[in-house]
């Protein structure tokens, strides 16, 4: 559940970019390199013909990539260069604004090509992915670690308050000088060589990591003999099962399919402990080196040695101090303590949570420990018994489609006065995409929405949002805008039934997708979601409390088959059960972000670390070793931090959380969603981008300091009367 900036590799706006030898001296006048062109047959030759720039998928094949790549790094590059050399006195115009409009072909291709690496991979993009990734570090570092480029962004900076610029252009200008600071550009030559190596190094790692974890995901799917071994599947989970392993070449079979965390959501419904435990050892064990071939554990020790040395030649104590730098929360001891602060009451709830299932253990009559494998197990029959809750009597209620339509959909309606029409004549890039059109409260048309939500090979595992174009009024282009999840779909001509973690996870990436939607701003280096990382968790947070809000949940939580909303008894036990299991829930989010900061607290100089040990070492420091529950990602397929560019911040979901719980109970407080609220939200945050601090867009919509107390009692650690 996250938003992704698409390997950061897009344009110059994400960062992205590329190609000379050597560093340009300020004083150097070199010739404007000659660029590559591309050849007019091209779909990126030119912007997509299609409505608001949507990529024109119809045309689009994967031979049409690398070309388009080259020619992208070889035109921006020349673009660059003729600023560095520009001989007029560099001006707002000439530089910033010239850095911010150049790149167009590298942006347009790199949007695409990265959506495909991430949600309909083959070996052919894995491929050329792993080629890319060192030539976009190289063209990047060519950029930000150009010195006559730096010497004029920086002769701006230096002058910035007598430039009579708007906010936003100065912000723009900030932006730029620290992406040039923190990149090395002040660094002597041989230092920027270093970083230079690091870097494509990194790239190249962040790439082997992601490749190595979607093949070993694919490859742990378990395999199992006989329908007798899946005692607990229902019907239409032992079909899925069976098409899942006739997928694989296992005809006559059955296939339990591997997601991304630790946990797997599949073991509430399997009673053979046996096969529990192979599932759960089958993702647990993914990337330690049981298949050669997918081994990330050197990668995993290698990327935190060479980010050590990279912070350490920037100046920085760590990695950690490096990346939370420019975050709202600033440092990483404020990231412990928030996290640690948090450890003894989550642990004791924990506690409390395994001594329940550990009496149902007894009270079914069973004689063993309770393991990882049987967490989830037990847990369902605990919810069962606790709340009259089975899981197969609510999921009826929420049908995917409805789910989509007459929950998500009506939800931003009502709070946003949004509207979304299919377009089915804009191609999409796979059958189970649908493309909507997205029309404001005036009816105005605003942008287009992808809706991309069921599993299959070639997508990496989990949930986000990205963009294939970004809003802004500098080239006048409006927002295209994409959520991705992995929801098992239904066998063909059976309606697909969520659980009501689906459903949370879809109002989630629809918060990232209205911020990206309802961006308002000029500049694409500041709009939409580029924010602080701790800051782009909030919005979607947000948007997740609507899905069990009465005013919406009551539209859209309807039996499939017969249209009954679902009784209010029913409804009040699904409400009743949202904070069960949240001492699990969260002292495994805990142990995983506290791995991560430990990861990037790495001084420079120190050796490779052995994996395992690592992080046994750091869950036994931070007291959160419980053996029944261990940390929601191990190192080895921890992606987020690994090759997602959260490395030292996956705190930044408990952090966004705080300020997403404090934001719905001030909306609740105030009307809830018929609201004034909803609107100040759109018009101070989701619209602004980044054209200000995080933290200033909140006192914005705010008006005052966050509460603490309302992240406690969202996850039911807190009484609201307390």
């Amino acid at each position: 559940m996250r938003i992704t900036l698409l390997a950061a590799a897009v344009g110059l706006a994400l960062s992205v970019t590329a190609c000379s030898d050597a560093p340009v001296t300020p004083d150097s006048q070199q010739d404007t390199p000659a660029t590559i062109q591309l050849s007019a047959d091209n779909p990126f030759f030119a912007p997509s013909p299609l409505q608001y720039q949507a990529p024109d998928f119809t045309q689009i094949r994967d031979e049409h990539y690398a070309p388009a790549f080259e020619a992208g790094m070889s035109q921006q590059a020349a673009e660059m260069q003729a600023i560095a050399n520009n001989p007029e006195a560099p001006s707002f115009e000439n530089t910033v604004l010239a850095m911010e409009l150049s790149g167009e072909l590298l942006t347009r291709v790199s949007r695409v090509f990265f959506a495909m690496t991430s949600s309909t991979s083959n070996d052919e993009i894995r491929n050329l992915q792993a080629q890319l990734a060192p030539k976009l570090s190289a063209h990047r570092d060519d950029i930000y670690l150009n010195p006559a480029l730096f010497l004029r962004v920086d002769t701006l900076y230096q002058d910035r308050h007598n430039l009579d610029l708007d906010a936003e252009s100065l912000r723009l200008l900030e932006v730029y000088h620290d992406r040039f600071i923190r990149a090395g550009a002040n660094l002597s030559n041989e230092q920027m060589a270093q970083i230079r190596a690091l870097n494509e190094e990194e790239s190249s790692l962040t790439t082997q990591f992601a490749r190595n974890i979607l093949d070993a995901s694919r490859n742990a799917a378990v395999i199992v003999d006989s329908a007798e071994e899946l005692d607990g599947f229902s019907e239409s989970q032992l079909r899925a099962a069976r098409q899942r392993a006739e997928e694989l070449g296992h005809e006559g079979k059955y296939a339990i399919a591997i997601t991304n965390t630790t946990r797997q959501p599949i073991l509430t419904s399997i009673n053979n402990r046996e096969l529990r435990q192979r599932v759960w050892e089958a993702s647990a064990n993914r990337g330690f080196g049981h298949d050669p071939e997918t081994d990330n554990t050197g990668v995993v020790s290698r990327l935190a040695q060479l980010r050590a040395e990279k912070s350490a030649i920037l100046g920085y104590e760590s990695y950690a101090h490096y990346a939370l730098e420019e975050r709202m929360i600033g440092t990483p001891e404020r990231a412990y303590e928030m996290l640690l602060d948090m450890v003894p009451a989550v642990v004791a709830q924990v506690e409390q949570e395994q001594a329940l299932l550990e009496a149902k253990i007894a009270e079914l009559g069973y004689d063993h420990n309770l393991e990882p494998w049987d967490w989830a197990y037990y847990a369902e029959k605990v919810r069962r018994s606790e709340y009259d809750l089975d899981e197969s009597e609510v999921r009826p209620y929420f049908e995917f489609n409805r789910v989509l339509e007459d929950g998500m959909f009506y939800a931003m309606t009502r709070l946003y006065g949004i509207t979304f029409e299919p377009r089915p004549d804009l191609p999409s890039y796979h059958d189970d995409v649908d493309v909507y059109e997205v029309f404001d409260k005036d009816g105005e048309s605003m942008g287009i929405f992808y809706a991309d939500y069921f599993a299959r090979d070639g997508k990496r595992g989990g949930a986000w949002m990205s963009s294939f174009v970004i809003q802004n009024h500098l080239r006048e282009e409006r927002p295209v805008v994409f959520n991705v999840m992995n929801i098992p779909k239904a066998p063909e001509g059976e309606p697909t039934l969520l659980s009501y973690g689906f459903v949370s996870t879809m109002f989630h990436e629809m918060g990232h997708g209205v911020h990206g939607l309802f961006s308002d701003v000029t500049y694409p280096s500041l709009a939409g979601t580029a924010v602080p990382r701790d800051f782009v968790e909030s919005p979607s947070n947000f948007h997740e409390d609507f899905a069990h809000d009465p005013a919406i949940i009551g539209n859209y939580a309807k039996h499939y088959e017969t249209g009954e909303p679902i009784p209010e008894e029913l409804l009040e036990r699904v409400l009743n059960a949202l904070n069960f299991n949240q001492g699990f829930d969260t002292l495994e989010y805990i142990a995983a972000a506290l791995v991560d900061l430990d990861w990037h607290s790495i001084a420079a100089g120190e050796p490779l670390q052995d994996v395992a040990a690592f992080e046994a070492a750091a869950l036994e420091r931070h007291g959160v070793n419980l053996s029944a529950v261990p940390p929601r990602f191990r190192s080895t397929y921890f992606s987020h931090i690994f090759a997602g560019g959260y490395a030292a911040g996956y705190y930044s979901y408990m952090w966004s959380e705080m300020l997403a719980a404090d934001a719905f109970a001030y909306l609740m407080a105030e009307g809830g969603i018929d609201g004034p609220v909803a609107q100040k939200y759109r018009d101070t945050i989701l619209s602004r981008g980044g054209t200000k601090e995080a933290m200033e867009l909140y006192l914005d919509f705010r008006g005052q300091e966050y509460d603490t107390r309302h992240l406690l009692i969202r996850r039911g650690l807190l009484d609201a009367d307390d």
